[in-house]
């Protein structure tokens, strides 16, 4: 089984080419993953369909389970799909379990995505609240009470606005909040510092992955909760570990993201690795 791995300021993912690969499955996928134990990453990008010039797309974190859509993994994808000659063309359409997307590779090397219009409706995200919008709620984690807005990407986040990050805090808080009984799929959880009307700075922790360097979902929601609250413009310079990414918001908060992307290496797993790990499935369907 061939895989290609890449990096988008530091989230790091393995792209596999489904069509011709068993399912990796859960137990492999995890295996992957892990840094010690396999090539190690932040999740696995899986080719599973060609049709149309679209391209299917299925994304799956480390712990083996499946996100509805990542910025960053999308901006991945689409070098792949170009790198590996599966298009010829510099923009073209990926579809995620959420929706479908554009993606577009510009000339200086940088990749956009159309990640569609966020949302901040409660059943949208989905959040269990009874006001139709969940912006600036309080929840109590850890002893503490914090205010949140929640807003839907594609997939679930929650974003808290901080004056000073940490990423012990990050780390100590965001797993009880990706886990709170308000959000029923989980959630994506993000702290952010406002810099200026232009400029922000976020911690990340990642549903189904834990503290992340960077994710363009994560900065799209954070960017749109900065601008709905009235405390950021429309062109945003999100901040994170692993670097920067460009977000623009519209009228109606449909988000373009835009970034570098690194190819890195690319190899097989060998024989005895996918037999210790994998489970008898050869089917992509879900």
């Amino acid at each position: 089984m061939r895989f290609v791995k890449y990096q988008a300021l530091g989230n790091d993912y393995l792209v596999l080419d489904g069509m011709h690969a068993v399912d990796p499955g859960r137990n492999l996928i995890r295996a992957i993953c892990d840094r010690h134990y396999g090539v190690g990453s932040d999740g696995v990008l899986i080719l599973s369909a060609i049709s149309d010039d679209a391209y299917t797309i299925r994304i799956i974190n480390p712990d083996g389970s499946e996100a509805e859509k990542s910025g960053n993994g999308l901006r991945i994808f689409a070098r792949y799909l170009w790198d590996e000659g599966f298009t010829s063309k510099k923009t073209f359409d990926v579809i995620t379990l959420s929706d479908k997307v554009t993606c577009r590779l510009e000339d200086d090397g940088t990749v956009t995505v159309d990640m569609g219009r966020a949302s901040f409706d409660s059943k949208d995200v989905p959040v269990n609240s009874e006001k139709m919008q969940t912006i600036r709620e309080v929840i109590e984690v850890g002893g503490q009470i914090l205010e949140y807005t929640a807003v839907s990407t594609g997939n679930p986040h929650c974003v808290i606005i901080s004056e000073n990050l940490s990423e012990e805090r990050t780390r100590r808080i965001g797993k009880l909040i990706e886990n709170h009984p308000i959000f029923p799929n989980r959630t994506n959880v993000q702290f952010v510092e406002v810099l200026d009307k232009n400029n922000i700075r976020i911690d990340i922790w990642e549903r189904g992955a834990g503290y992340t360097y960077s994710s363009g979902s994560s900065s799209s929601a954070a960017a749109c909760v900065v601008h709905k609250l009235g405390m950021c413009e429309r062109d945003i310079d999100v901040h994170m570990a692993g670097g920067i990414i460009k977000v623009t918001i519209s009228d109606d908060f449909h988000i373009t993201i835009s970034g570098d992307v690194r190819r890195i290496a690319e190899g097989s797993f060998s024989a005895d690795f996918i037999d210790q790990n994998i489970r008898p499935v050869c089917n992509f369907s879900r």
